[in-house]
């Protein structure tokens, strides 16, 4: 059953304060909690949105090393560069800190004592890892050494990032220290638990009662419970560190608390520093101790672990303990991530793309409009040069650009620059009207379960639609044989033109200030609110403003720039092995017996009792189909609603588990056996020949 609440609060991943920000971050956390909350406060509702850096532990000691700097003049460079990227890319933050504040210190310390003082933390004695000749227990990433399960030379003290595992330093094979490059010995050291595993049973409770209320995304659910199938163990609480928030107690004077500990409870501090800015210093309480508030906290996969089980179980401690009680997160929708031309992100390899660096050419509206129409919602995704590019000039430009542009434009020329009266309306308008009223309600639909990918898709096709009734109503013939016609299509298009402004706010808000402004409307859109996207406001004789154009076309000639910028990526042995072999030739006249179509799936459900078959309804245009294809567990049936693939229409007929399926649909399957289908890259009518 839905809950209702009064308030939401909504938090972004604290990014780490020790390198810029690329485009696989604003993907992964940012960008979808930006795009919520923007759509909230359009909804009229009372929402904040918390975030800041995490400027300790020791990726920033390592950083600080290597620069021969302190670590807080490392936060301090990254924290001032990542906060002017994020205003640049439109991130509408209310509050953005920092924890290396001491108010955050507080704060940390503030539970740390509550959980220490209800005898919930453990201490207990331990082997470390230790630099004779620095004279200092080496922290996990101060570790190097071979991986126990794959052999990796370079796996790190926490992890190996060639496969994977989770490691403690004590497990690699022929450690060494990256201080001194000496191997380690091993030293006894005290330091406090967390018993995370005592929470186990409650966490499991929290996460389903909250999934039955607002529905968690299944990869979420998946990670959460292979954690719980291994079973929760004790986190240490300290670490042996000088950089971070200090442990005041005896025998841990040269001890801090783990960053995992102190990062996340960052979103409480940087809520206090919200309220006290605002001259209310209590309001924080409204929204973190009053269950009336939905909590949503915004994050990529590889934080999962931290914000759906380690934070609500500390919170969770510290309610039990307690008469104020913090609330849980309604809901973690974490992103998986977003690689980078078809490979993960690598500053290392020069595999990367800063976001500073690209909004110096392109702007922000473009990257948000092509990362939102690519998230990684629910499996990996890429950002490509070309697609970036074709969503700009294609869709961005020719489809919305162009219909502001036509509109405004005729409405100038040839009705003095205002809205000319509305006549009688006929059926295209009816529809057209029908449209306007729908597409809030969906998208809308779609924002609260947190599918922007879906929500925007039905804003474009909204310009789409207004594009078409641009054309079929011929206002360039109406003008003169039906001046009264001529004048209600354009006064709708304006009307469209508006709501527009409205709807695509919360991805483009550069955009629609633009738009609003050449409407010569007062404020923002959001201040009108997005419900008065659903009707008709614009009165007969309203002065528009000078028409603009929204985007610019990108040249190939820049593209091919960067693309000609990244480095040649030789493929590894295993690649190269594992690409098929080319099939036997066949002449052009059996190719020509295939019949490819573009088709548009119209509804999506999974075959009972199979894991793997999805049943698709179809139009290629001239008919419907019903197709079944192995791709359930690459595709929920959510993700492929509404899309434009191609199929092999003259397929015969064929049964699979009892289901008829005519036609089989295209996809592409790496040498990992991740499954891509393929999509048109422009909005084409389904039956359209694929040549």
């Amino acid at each position: 059953m839905k809950k209702e609440f009064k308030r939401i609060l909504v938090t972004a991943a604290l990014p780490y304060a020790n390198g810029k920000i690329h485009l696989g971050h604003l993907a992964g956390a940012y960008l979808p909690a930006d795009i919520y909350v923007r759509y909230q406060r359009s909804m009229k509702r009372d929402v904040i949105f918390i975030c800041g850096s995490d400027e300790h532990g020791v990726p920033i000691t390592i950083t600080a090393d290597q620069e021969k700097t302190s670590p807080q003049a490392v936060v301090d460079r990254y924290h001032s560069l990542n906060k002017k990227v994020f205003e640049k890319f439109g991130m509408s933050f209310d509050n953005y800190s920092r924890t290396s504040l001491p108010l955050h210190h507080e704060t940390a310390s503030e539970l740390f004592f509550k959980l220490y003082n209800a005898g919930i933390l453990k201490e207990k004695k331990e082997k470390q890892l230790y630099d004779e000749k620095a004279n200092m227990f080496l922290p996990d990433r101060y570790v190097e050494g071979t991986c126990p399960i794959c052999s990796n030379p370079e796996a790190r003290g926490d992890q190996c990032e060639k496969c994977g595992t989770f490691l403690n330093p004590a497990e690699l094979k022929n450690p060494r220290s990256k201080i001194t490059g000496e191997t380690p010995t091993v030293r006894e050291t005290t330091h406090l638990y967390f018993p995370l595993g005592e929470y186990q049973k409650k966490l499991m409770e929290y996460i389903a009662e909250a999934d039955k209320r607002d529905g968690w995304k299944e990869n979420v659910l998946q990670y959460c419970r292979s954690w719980f199938k291994e079973g929760l163990q004790d986190r240490a609480v300290t670490r042996d560190l000088q950089w971070g928030v200090k442990v005041p107690l005896a025998g841990f004077e040269n001890k801090v608390l783990y960053v995992w500990f102190d990062a996340v409870l960052g979103y409480i501090s940087s809520s206090k520093e919200w309220a006290v800015n605002n001259n209310k210093s209590d309001a924080w309480r409204n929204y973190w101790l009053d269950p009336s508030t939905k909590y949503v906290a915004f994050i990529g996969k590889d934080n999962v672990v931290f914000h759906c089980i380690v934070f609500p179980a500390m919170l969770m401690a510290w309610n039990e303990n307690s008469n104020e009680k913090y609330v849980l997160p309604e809901n973690v929708p974490a992103n998986e991530f977003l690689n980078f031309e078809g490979q993960k992100f690598s500053k290392s390899r020069g595999w990367s793309i800063d976001v500073d660096e690209f909004l110096e050419e392109f702007t922000p509206d473009s990257l948000r409009y092509t990362l939102t129409m690519n998230l990684p919602e629910a499996r990996d995704a890429d950002f490509y040069w070309k697609d970036f590019q074709a969503r700009n000039n294609n869709e961005l430009a020719d489809i919305l650009g162009n219909f502001v542009n036509r509109t405004l434009t005729f409405a100038h020329k040839n009705f003095d620059g205002v809205v000319p009266a509305l006549g009688h309306l006929n059926e295209i308008d009816g529809a057209l009207l029908n449209q306007l009223k729908l597409v809030p309600k969906t998208a809308g639909d779609y924002f609260e379960r947190y599918r922007f990918r879906d929500g925007t898709l039905e804003i474009m096709n909204l310009a789409r639609y207004a594009n078409k009734y641009f054309n079929d109503s011929e206002p360039w013939k109406t003008l003169k044989a039906n001046p009264e016609r001529c004048a209600t299509t354009i006064n709708l298009c304006l009307q469209v033109a508006r709501s527009l402004a409205i709807l695509i706010e919360p991805v483009m808000p550069f955009a629609a200030a633009t738009l609003w402004k050449i409407l010569n409307l007062p404020g923002i859109p959001s201040e009108v609110g997005w419900l008065n996207a659903e009707t008709v406001l614009l009165k007969s004789g309203h002065k528009l403003g000078t028409p603009t154009i929204l985007f610019s076309k990108i040249e190939d000639t820049v593209i091919q720039r960067y693309i000609d910028k990244l480095p040649s990526a030789p493929k590894s042995n295993k690649q190269l092995c594992e690409v098929p072999s080319v099939k036997p030739t066949i002449t052009f006249e059996d190719f020509q017996k295939i019949d490819l179509r573009v088709a548009k799936v119209l509804a999506a459900e999974k075959v009972p009792k199979s894991e793997k078959l999805i049943k698709l309804q179809i139009s290629i245009g001239s008919e419907g189909r019903q197709i079944v294809a192995g791709i359930a567990q690459h595709y929920t049936p959510e993700q492929l609603i509404g899309k434009k693939i191609v199929v092999v229409a003259n397929l015969a007929p064929a049964k699979l588990m009892g289901q008829e399926s005519n036609g089989m649909l295209l996809a592409a399957s790496d040498s990992e056996g991740h499954l891509t289908i393929l999509r048109t890259e422009r909005d084409i009518s389904e039956g359209s020949v694929v040549k």
